[in-house]
């Protein structure tokens, strides 16, 4: 195809922009503007930089950085495209205001693009897990495979795996438990699932934190739970304001370590306060300790769990944060008055469900040590990471907006002012190739806040930061 002549005019050599950054601008504003559209084929590199007059290696580091950000799809002696995923840019004109569209979606869902966007959210810093160490202890179990290695899964998880989150949790979570407390599961569905069947009866209430996670409030009320929303403060979760005003509940969901969404901790007062209540009323509390590895300003907090004297939570832990998503590997410890209970509700419901090869990789990857050098280092690059996307944001966002400096885990805040729509506003970044979510997705109340969540894990530079703040500030002039 033959390209616009106003995107790609010659490039500027006095400009103090780099050629490739020119380059990966003028291919982004063209997308914006309609000029290119999804599925769209470009030059190869040899025929653009003739095109443009520079050198080859100017191009294919513009095009590399595009596709890495998501904007270009390279299919090798195919070509390159602008990604056919990527959705037709909206007129800004339609975006904003609250009154002027909402766009609605199934209650307490969360949808994920196609292929991974800048700022998803979940999703760990793909490019620095240690691949060559995944790959080598996967060459070794193929080569030592035995017969009993091709059964079923064990029905609760292999036991090497679950003595290693065992020792591993004693260590690093202060949680003094067993194996047979360990529980493997396929992902946080799956672990609140079986607490729900093994725990709880349909028409019972549960407490949950407003704003909270939408896929625990999906779980919950799939089972039949009656939900009460529990408001959110500095603090974490008004646990006060649960007790003195709430509905008697049965359960109460946390996220203590690092609240989600909006990354407070739960403050010790209130820890001793709800295992009080727990205690006193028979109530369970599932704490769901999603990214609480990662801290910044000290070391990780003890986990709600190391303080239960009296066997009333159950802790939630998952490798997908960690590790990478595609594993789909996660764990549940249980009191040790619940163990035969879980067992015999997990045989009948949960039995086999993670590949026995990828509990052993972790297992080892686990014993070995791999795992906690892994955290390690990932604790030192999320904080990078995350300087780096907070000082970007905070340069080319609106004067007076600026982002929540959050003390831990694996996201960032970004609030907005009340008269504009999240919701609409995510959805126009989602359009230009950047995936936030709306803050008001995450309500559990009609006491909605508006903001934007957005994920640093994954931005190695300071551009799409620079960009995503640029974006903002068009859409909200």
């Amino acid at each position: 195809m033959t390209f616009p002549k106003s995107p790609f005019a010659p490039l500027e050599e006095q400009s103090g922009l780099p050629l490739y950054r020119q380059l990966y601008n003028r291919v982004l504003a063209a997308v914006a503007a309609g000029t290119l559209s999804p599925g769209d084929r470009l030059p190869s590199a040899r025929a653009m930089a003739k095109e443009l007059g520079v050198a080859r290696g100017t191009v294919e580091l513009a095009y590399s950085l595009l596709a890495s950000e998501g904007y270009l799809l390279a299919l090798g002696q195919k070509g390159t495209l602008i990604n056919p995923e990527l959705q037709k840019p909206v007129s800004a004109a339609t975006a904003l205001p609250v009154s002027s569209q909402v766009i609605e979606d199934t209650p307490d869902s969360l949808w994920r693009p196609p292929q991974l966007l800048p700022f998803q959210m979940g999703v760990p810093a793909l490019d620095a897990f240690p691949r060559k160490i995944w790959a080598r202890l996967g060459a070794r179990y193929l080569r030592g495979m035995r017969l009993g290695d091709l059964d079923y899964p064990a029905p609760h998880g292999l036991a090497a795996l679950r003595s290693a989150i065992a020792s591993y949790l004693q260590v690093s979570r202060g949680i003094d438990c067993g194996a047979h407390q360990v529980f493997i599961t396929s992902g946080w569905r799956n672990s609140l699932s079986l607490v729900a069947h093994t725990l709880l009866q349909p028409g019972e209430c549960a407490w949950v934190e407003d704003p909270g996670y939408p896929t625990t409030r999906q779980v919950l009320r799939q089972f039949g739970l009656e939900l009460e929303a529990v408001p959110v403060d500095a603090d974490g979760m008004n646990v006060e304001h649960a007790i003195a005003g709430s509905r008697a509940a049965q359960v109460a969901m946390v996220t203590p370590g690092h609240q989600s969404p909006l990354s407070m901790a739960l403050s010790l007062p209130r820890r001793q306060l709800l295992l009080d209540w727990a205690a006193r009323t028979g109530a369970w509390i599932v704490e769901d300790d999603y990214d609480g590895e990662y801290r910044y300003v000290s070391r990780p907090l003890p986990a709600l769990a190391s303080l239960d004297r009296h066997g009333r939570v159950l802790y939630a832990g998952t490798f997908s944060k960690v590790l990478f998503p595609g594993i789909r590997l996660a764990y549940l410890v249980v009191p040790q008055a619940q163990v035969a209970a879980f067992e015999r509700i997990g045989r009948a419901l949960f039995a086999a469900g993670s590949p026995s090869i990828t509990q052993a990789l972790v297992a080892e990857f686990v014993a070995e040590g791999h795992f906690a050098r892994h955290i390690q280092r990932m604790r030192r690059l999320y904080n990078e990471r995350r300087a780096l996307t907070i000082e970007a944001l905070e340069r080319s966002l609106p004067k007076g907006m600026q982002v929540e400096r959050s003390p831990g885990g694996m996201h960032l805040v970004l609030r907005l002012p009340e008269d504009v729509s999240d919701t609409a506003l995510a959805e126009q970044v989602l359009a230009r190739g950047m995936s936030v979510q709306a803050l008001s997705r995450w309500a559990a109340s009609s006491q909605r806040q508006s903001g934007l969540l957005l994920s640093f894990t994954n931005c190695a530079t300071t551009a799409p930061g620079e960009q995503l703040g640029a974006l903002i500030s068009k859409l909200l002039s």
